[in-house]
């Protein structure tokens, strides 16, 4: 058995056996031929192939391309190994001298590798492109499109370029090989007739591949503007439909120390109409972005970070985003968000946020959008600031949030700008044991005309508020209530104290006042014409009832008759206080609550001077009487 089965293995190998070595040989043979043709042709180049015919060649394809004509005034180099080059200088593309001046660029240094074998045929093709410090200029016309007017291949393709079965198709007259392009510390210049702004590109580079006109595109490009590099990686699988302006697949990413961002779907540069994909952006220092954009927004100082995510979407006459993931510092959300663009008015923001946890700052700097200070100029002449070119109508909730050093929980509020007003408004939420809820708004004139802000609290816990705050001196600490309305005549991002006017409504039930004594303060007053607070501050204060009313103005309060009402005594205030020293000039009285107990404790008039928290107390003598007298 073994035998017969090696006699068969040596039947099938045999054969081979004899015709391997021939094969071997023919393919030497081949191998060495096309090596002394390849050496031949790199030797007898140059005296095959003129430099002038291959320059000639190149002006040619350039003007080809572009529409317009090339004027090489360097010297060109030939290389030929170990591929064919040529390198050319002082390249200047214009249009046509009976057609005008229109200059779209120069070019330090052109190199392409050309075909040896088309250029002994007498032709020329160019491939795997490098341009050294080119300098070209770019026009964006009204409807956001490149102006490729000047009619070259380029031109042409775009132009004829077709939609069908969702495929770019060309038309094989209007395609051609291009390959690869490479740039080195180029300039572009874009100028926009739209918004005439002009946009400098500095030390571009760029890294092109680009087989044929009719196939799919990447570049991968890196340019300085006003100071920061940017990196943009983008990738069509229709790129002539996108140069087009109209609808196509593509894959955008911007990279930079200040803005990071990605979208991945169906876009168009000239229109919004039908865009759709996934798109994300990441903003690590939002105040450094807008100075580097030559933006300025008081009190944004606070949002440091920004991030979203979102499938995007056009939906009518705007955008749609679904699945919405936004950041905000240590904030997230989630939600959807729609952007409605009506020609003659102005762009609308609205939808719904929702978060697990939030800090209101940033939204109540929303309010501070417009022209930085010292604008004034742009706004007399009409340009307005961003709050006057976009609306807003959010909703927000969220489990806790913050407001300064004030904590909520279970949040429902909303934004509101529309034409000359900004209204922020939290209609519900749990405040200290109790309920809070606020109205800011912002009024015309540019919002900086003035604004209110009205706050309404309900059976909050005002001692674990004391507390949290960290307030000092002898405050009520009781479950109260609150009506705060206050409004100033000046942009509520520069308001200070003394530019607020409104009034307070304070009132609570049961309660203390800690470093208040009763027994002590009668004490003092009949013994000293005038002592600090500390000296009766050896107990508490109880009461039943507080009931507080004063009015905001110029830097000051005026207190109305503060009632305070304990079982046995009521302690009155009323008088003045300033902000800016805690300077107190009060008058008070403490007496009998019960008037029939007002033989026991008569009637104590005084009068409180001096600086919170610690001021001087002076009895005040009653007609006929000397307080302090023993």
């Amino acid at each position: 058995m073994s035998t017969s089965r090696h006699r068969r293995w040596r039947r099938k190998i045999g054969p081979v056996s004899r015709w391997l070595p021939a094969f071997a040989r023919l393919s030497t043979v081949f191998l060495l031929i096309a090596l002394a043709l390849f050496v031949a042709l790199r030797v007898a180049a140059p005296y095959l192939i003129s430099t002038g015919f291959v320059r000639s060649g190149i002006e040619d394809a350039l003007s080809k391309w572009t529409g317009y004509h090339a004027e090489i005034k360097g010297s060109p180099v030939l290389e030929f190994w170990p591929t064919p080059r040529i390198t050319l200088n002082q390249i200047t593309i214009r249009q046509a001298r009976e057609n005008g001046d229109k200059l779209l660029g120069s070019i330090e240094s052109l190199s392409a590798d050309f075909s040896l074998i088309d250029a002994l045929r007498g032709r020329t093709s160019f491939h795997e492109f490098h341009l050294v410090r080119p300098n070209l200029a770019l026009t964006r016309d009204e409807k956001g499109l490149i102006d490729w007017s000047y009619a070259g291949l380029l031109a042409r393709a775009i132009s004829g370029v077709r939609y069908e079965n969702g495929a770019e198709v060309l038309n094989p007259d209007l395609d051609a090989e291009i390959g690869a392009v490479t740039v080195e510390d180029g300039t572009l210049v874009v100028t926009d007739i739209k918004t005439a702004k002009a946009y400098h590109f500095g030390s571009v580079t760029a890294d092109i591949a680009w087989p044929r006109l009719s196939g799919a595109i990447s570049a991968v490009v890196i340019a300085r503007i006003n100071g920061e590099d940017l990196k943009v990686d983008f990738a069509s699988r229709q790129p002539l439909l996108a140069f087009a302006g109209r609808n196509a697949e593509a894959r955008t990413s911007l990279t930079s120390n200040l803005l990071t961002a990605h979208f991945q779907g169906i876009a168009s540069i000239a229109s919004l109409s039908a865009l759709s994909g996934n798109i994300t952006a990441s903003i690590p220092d939002v105040p450094a972005l807008l100075t580097w954009s030559g933006k300025s927004i008081p009190g944004i100082a606070t949002l440091k970070s920004a991030s979203v995510e979102s499938d995007i979407m056009s939906s009518g006459n705007g955008l749609r985003f679904n699945n919405l993931s936004l950041s905000l510092n240590e904030a997230s959300a989630t939600g959807v968000m729609d952007l409605f663009t009506q020609p003659g008015k102005r762009p609308k923001i609205g939808g719904t946020l929702a978060f697990d946890q939030m800090n209101l700052k940033p939204f109540l700097d929303a309010f501070a959008l417009r022209l930085a200070a010292g604008e004034a100029e742009e706004i007399s002449a009409g340009i307005g600031g961003p709050l006057q070119a976009l609306d807003v109508d959010v909703r927000l909730s969220a489990r806790r949030a913050q407001m300064g050093l004030f904590e909520l929980s279970d949040v429902g509020a909303s934004m509101i700008v529309a034409g000359g007003e900004a209204k922020f408004d939290i209609g519900d939420s749990q405040f200290e044991g109790g309920e809070m809820t606020a109205h800011l708004e912002a009024t015309q004139r540019d919002f900086d005309g003035g604004g209110k802000l009205q706050l309404s609290i309900r059976n909050a816990d005002f001692a674990a508020l004391a507390e949290r705050l960290a307030l000092k001196g002898p405050l009520p600490l009781a479950t109260g209530s609150l009506d705060l309305d206050l409004q100033s005549p000046k942009a509520i991002w520069t308001t200070g104290l003394a530019d607020v006017t409104g009034k307070l409504h304070f009132w609570t039930g049961e309660g203390t006042i800690p470093g208040i004594d009763a027994a002590a303060l009668r004490t003092q007053a009949a013994e000293k014409p005038f002592f600090p607070l500390s000296a009766a501050a050896g107990g508490a204060f109880a009461f039943n009832q507080l009931n507080l009313q004063a009015d905001f103005a110029n830097g000051t309060a005026e207190m109305h008759d503060a009632h305070i009402s304990g079982a046995t005594q009521t302690l009155t205030l009323s008088g003045v206080i300033t902000y800016h020293s805690n300077g107190l000039a009060l008058s008070g009285s403490l007496e009998a609550t019960d008037p029939a107990k007002a033989a026991e404790l008569p009637l104590l008039p005084f009068f409180i001077g001096g600086s919170w928290p610690n001021p001087v107390i002076s009895p005040v003598p009653l007609f006929g009487n000397t307080p302090h007298a023993q």
